[in-house]
């Protein structure tokens, strides 16, 4: 089930959009709902990473060349 929701952009992005849409060959609702897809993923992801970074620190994971080497 899908929901309709409306936005206001301004004349310059939706310009922009419309151009990508012809680009991809993919119609402006796909390009949207993608790019709200990826935001809502990375915002959780960030959301995660800032609850486990204190504990990952705690066992010496700073860098991500620490969790590389650890799995390696």
């Amino acid at each position: 089930m899908m929901t309709t929701l409306t936005i206001r952009l301004p004349n310059d992005l939706r310009s922009e959009l419309k151009t990508v849409s012809r680009e991809k060959n993919k119609p402006v609702s796909d390009l949207v709902r993608e790019s709200i897809r990826r935001y809502v993923a990375i915002e959780r992801f960030r959301s995660l990473r800032k609850k486990v970074l204190p504990f990952a620190e705690a066992q010496g994971f700073v860098t991500d060349e620490d969790v590389f080497k650890a799995i390696s």
